[in-house]
């Protein structure tokens, strides 16, 4: 049981600085055994082969405008990236297009940012509602979300196996134990960073002059869409990702920190 408590202490987030007087607050974590370099290093490699074989089937950047319109945004939210991470001056920042029924984008550790045709043609989105996307996936680079996940697994498959050794369990107990683990730990860990990532989201499109209200406007596109595919959600204690409804609100609650920057902005 104390190896199980230290285990949820362990992945309790650290409470993150502010951004300044006006601004969003976020939560960084503090579980990040691997070194940046490393993981950086491992996610360019894997972005490099992803591109590599979009290429192979020619699914490659083969929309310039919509190509152009990215690397447009991108250009405006990148300069706010220091606020929450320093070391993204240093980063090599790419974009891409890939042409794909995915209605999906990421942005890996390091800037490596990739967007899924099949997000801005089922959503038919403006440029205010990709700015938000945009942002919010360079967010997770940002708070180093997936150097944490690299981190929180590497600990959480060492110390579920220490701690069956230590107790003597049997297999059928140390599979609960494995359970008890990803629900208590994993899961809302991960809702945690989606909520983060949609803060800074916020923030980054307000100060490069895109409307952070567009964020609703994009959930609330996600949430038509999940229907219309018949895919629903699962009930959010057993999802990684917040509930569309709840995102919503959370987002609503904090564009009064970020409207004023947006109103300044150039």
């Amino acid at each position: 049981m104390k190896f199980f408590l230290l285990l949820l202490l362990l992945f309790a987030p650290a409470v993150g600085a502010q951004a300044g007087q006006e601004g969003v607050d976020v939560q960084k974590s503090r579980l990040l055994l691997l070194p940046a370099s490393t993981v950086e290093r491992s996610a360019s490699q894997q972005y490099g082969q992803l591109m590599r074989e979009a290429g192979g089937k020619n699914a490659l950047n083969r929309d310039p405008a919509q190509l152009q319109r990215l690397h447009a945004i991108a250009r405006r939210l990148v300069p706010h990236a220091t606020r929450f991470n320093k070391d993204a001056q240093k980063w090599r920042w790419e974009v891409n297009l890939i042409s794909s029924k995915s209605v999906n984008a990421f942005c890996m550790p390091g800037g490596k940012i990739a967007f899924f045709t099949g997000l801005l043609d089922s959503l038919q989105l403006t440029d205010d509602e990709v700015a938000t996307i945009m942002g919010h996936e360079i967010g997770h680079a940002l708070l180093e979300h997936g150097r944490a996940r690299m981190s929180e697994q590497l600990l959480k498959n060492i110390g579920i196996s220490a701690a069956a050794l230590m107790l003597n369990l049997g297999q059928v107990s140390a599979e609960l134990l494995a359970q008890a683990a990803n629900l208590a730990v994993s899961l809302p860990y991960a809702r945690k960073q989606e909520a983060d990532a949609d803060l800074v989201g916020l923030e980054l499109a307000a100060r490069a002059g895109y409307d952070p209200r567009a964020a609703v406007a994009v959930w609330q596109k996600m949430s038509r869409y999940a229907q219309r595919a018949a895919r629903g959600q699962p009930p959010q204690f057993l999802s990684t990702h917040p509930s569309d409804q709840n995102r919503i609100k959370m987002i609503e609650a904090n564009l009064p920190r970020v409207l004023p920057l947006y109103k300044k902005a150039p």
